[in-house]
């Protein structure tokens, strides 16, 4: 086994709202398992929301763009490493806001004023990565499978992207072009690097409904239940997911779409950081969090069960 603290690089740690709440069992794997792989997360302090949960509200672009280069100006404040977000939508609106600030002197200039009344300031030198790109690109599968001690043998696993972590970005040089847009893979290489078997899974980047899921999920039951529906006919046991919302919405919604379309989905919903603690041989419910989940990962949790016995 890779020695953990061999190589060990810096970034601040940009947690996000869900980090709180919904997606509380994402932020405590990944913390869990970011040591083991080199990573030493310092959590920028007193940062807010990044604007996604106020993106409509009046004055227009500023205040989402305010809030996001806030956190960015007290990320420069604790220096100059990397920020890192586990969250799509904190790594959409940062990462944005970001390229905004670097490429446009008037936008810089206006968050810049906004910033001045709490006397902070941001000139756009750092650089915002989403934590599936720095496993891909600065981690490294070997060193993933060089921490596996309690493999995922049996487990099948469907990797469901979403639409928001590949998009825009990904492909880009600013994204650090650690996958494709369209058939992107490092979900599917995550889980075999846990020694799960990542099942063939079309609807890896559909669309979860997003937001209008949580406040009209009449609108979007019928597009959560066909990546659930394509999950179940693969045969997987879980469906792995690295965007708190989609996690939410395509684990909660099963209730109600068994309710009106007459089917009996029971499948769990995991984030691919609970994998990577169990195949780490960590502790189920204190560093997986799997304990967090609505439906209960049940091969996942005998799988921990066995490396902990």
């Amino acid at each position: 086994m890779s020695d953990p603290k061999a190589g060990a690089k810096t970034y601040t740690y940009y947690p996000g709202c869900s980090s709180q709440a919904s997606a509380i069992h994402l932020d405590k794997s990944l913390r869990a398992v970011a040591p083991k792989l080199g990573i030493a997360l310092e959590e920028i302090e007193d940062w807010n929301c990044c604007g996604a949960s106020v993106g409509h509200v009046e004055g227009g672009a500023l205040p989402q763009t305010a809030l996001s280069g806030r956190n960015l100006a007290k990320a420069r404040q604790q220096g100059s490493h990397d920020v890192l977000t586990a969250c799509a939508a904190c790594y959409l609106n940062t990462h944005g806001v970001n390229e905004k600030i670097k490429q446009d002197v008037r936008t810089r200039a206006r968050v810049n004023q906004a910033l001045g009344a709490a006397d902070l300031k941001y000139d756009g030198d750092l650089n915002v990565r989403h934590a599936c790109e720095v496993l891909v690109n600065d981690v490294g599968l070997e060193r993933i499978k060089g921490q596996v001690v309690n493999p995922l043998k049996g487990l099948k696993v469907a990797g469901y992207v979403g639409c928001q972590t590949v998009r825009p970005f990904a492909a880009t040089q600013s994204g650090g072009e650690y996958d494709t847009y369209d058939q992107p893979e490092f979900l599917d290489n995550f889980a075999e690097a846990c020694g799960a078997e990542a099942v063939a899974y079309d609807p890896k980047t559909s669309c979860c409904g997003g937001s209008v899921s949580v406040h009209s999920p009449d609108k979007t039951l019928h597009l959560i239940k066909q990546i659930v529906e394509a999950a179940v006919e693969a045969g997987a046991d879980v469906i792995a997911t690295p965007c708190p919302l989609c996690q939410q919405n395509v684990e909660m919604y099963q209730d109600a779409i068994n309710k009106k379309f007459g089917t009996s989905f029971n499948l769990p919903v995991v984030f691919y950081s609970q994998l990577m603690a169990v195949a780490f041989g960590m502790d189920a419910k204190a560093d997986a969090a799997l304990d967090a989940n609505m439906i209960a990962p049940v091969k996942l949790v005998e799988l921990a069960k066995k490396a902990a016995g």
